[in-house]
């Protein structure tokens, strides 16, 4: 970088971390506030300052933002544990779903704090009391202080399972020189798809590979499928048709639901399996469906369906792969809506027909992949998933065969996990 890309590069960074510092009482108190209906929000705010508990120094460090990154980090948590049983492993993220999901995947197996804050005292506190050996960033969390604190540390930092759509990248670039700055602090950019890598490339990252979806490398419990057949038999009712909406985002459910309406006209005992994305919408969602008219036992009430039951809320939390396998089809949501999609590959390998809305920027490759397998859908509005529904229902066989190409196409597609953990080997041989 030349000395002119540098200063300019120093300048915006400090307008930024100047921004940040303005925005941070608003940032607690949307804290504070949120809280009022998870006393989880309040809690442990500090950490985010970089004020941390006792920790051990000299660990791994791996951040996962929330649900989705946290999962699709399991096999590689897992894997780093058995292969570094030597140091500690620190796992942070940003949400408080997020931090409930490593407690209950992981246990006291990790440490477990929040991510700091992107300001420069947040995080230079949160690196000298943790002195990570290797950072290993989930997906596309890049925050200027923090990688450029990590390189002046000389902690090599991995991207791991790295994305950057269309739109992100787009904006990106109307940052200019701190999106190249930022980018040259990354000391390897492991890549989704030769799609995500040229995107990188075009912004000026000079450390970019290819290595695969950290997601096809998902390892199923032995006793899923086995859990799902009993949640079907003691609480959904094994005889009904089960049709599974996860991950569904607010403007998203009305679409559902209106869907559902006319497929209840052709199929009474039809039970929608419906998972809100996020929490604190369970009970807005609730609302919602008996509004429309339908009865509605939710998960946390641990009550099975009547006859009469319309709709199941999948009101708990780190269950969505056992509603899947309690399941014969899914749609999976944020892309009715303009929120990029969610994971369609865990469905896919529990060989459900998968349809999903038409927007998947956050999910493009793995997507494309399932349509080009014929193992699924994508539709445009709620008739569309109505009548899509409606043939699958009519014909459940083209509903398995579709669900055994997409199993068997995620599993042709396994291998990222094994790439990445050489490339964290290489890191850690030059440090």
């Amino acid at each position: 970088m030349t000395a002119g890309a540098d200063w300019k590069a120093r300048t915006l960074r400090g307008l930024y971390s100047g921004l940040l510092y303005l925005f941070l009482p608003l940032a607690l108190l949307r804290l504070y506030w949120r809280g009022r209906r998870d006393a989880g929000h309040r809690q442990r705010w500090r950490e985010r300052l970089g004020l941390l508990p006792a920790l051990p120094t000299g660990c791994l460090w791996l951040h996962a933002v929330s649900v989705g990154e946290t999962r699709a980090a399991l096999p590689l948590i897992r894997a780093l544990l058995a292969r570094y049983p030597q140091w500690p492993l620190l796992v942070t993220t940003t949400t408080l779903t997020g931090s409930r999901q490593v407690r209950e995947a992981l246990g006291e197996q990790v440490q477990h704090v929040y991510a700091p804050y992107d300001l420069p005292g947040a995080v230079h506190r949160f690196l000298r009391q943790t002195q990570p050996r290797l950072a290993v960033i989930m997906e596309t969390e890049l925050w200027p202080n923090l990688l450029r604190q990590c390189a002046a540390a000389h902690i090599p930092v991995l991207l791991a399972n790295a994305r950057l759509s269309e739109r992100s990248a787009r904006g990106y670039a109307r940052i200019g020189g701190l999106a190249t700055a930022l980018l040259q602090d990354v000391t390897l950019i492991a890549a989704q798809a030769d799609a995500d890598a040229e995107r990188f490339r075009a912004l000026g990252a000079p450390r970019v590979e290819v290595i695969g979806n950290l997601k096809y490398d998902l390892q199923l419990p032995d006793d899923l499928r086995e859990h799902g057949r009993q949640l079907r038999q003691e609480l959904l009712g094994e005889e009904r048709p089960v049709w599974i909406a996860a991950s569904t985002h607010a403007g998203e459910d009305e679409q559902i639901l209106d869907a559902f309406a006319r497929l209840r006209e052709r199929w009474p005992t039809l039970l929608l399996l419906l998972v809100p994305r996020h929490p604190e919408r369970f009970a807005g969602v609730a609302t919602l469906c008996r509004q429309r008219g339908f009865s509605l036992v939710g998960r946390s009430e641990r009550q099975p369906c009547r006859p009469d039951t319309a709709v199941f809320l999948g009101d708990s939390m780190g269950e969505l792969l056992l509603f899947y396998a309690a399941a014969d089809l899914a749609f999976v949501g944020g892309s009715l809506v303009a929120t990029g999609g969610h994971n369609v590959l865990e469905p896919a390998l529990l060989g459900l027909p998968v349809l999903f809305g038409p927007h998947m920027f956050n999910f493009t490759e793995a997507g494309q992949r399932l349509l080009q397998a014929q193992a699924a859908w994508q539709i445009s509005d709620a008739a569309a998933l109505a009548q899509t529904v409606d043939r699958l229902l009519t014909d459940p066989q083209s509903g398995r065969a579709a669900g055994q190409r997409g199993r068997e196409m995620v599993e042709r597609h396994r291998g990222a996990l094994a790439r990445t953990l050489a490339r964290i080997a290489s890191l850690l041989a030059q440090t």
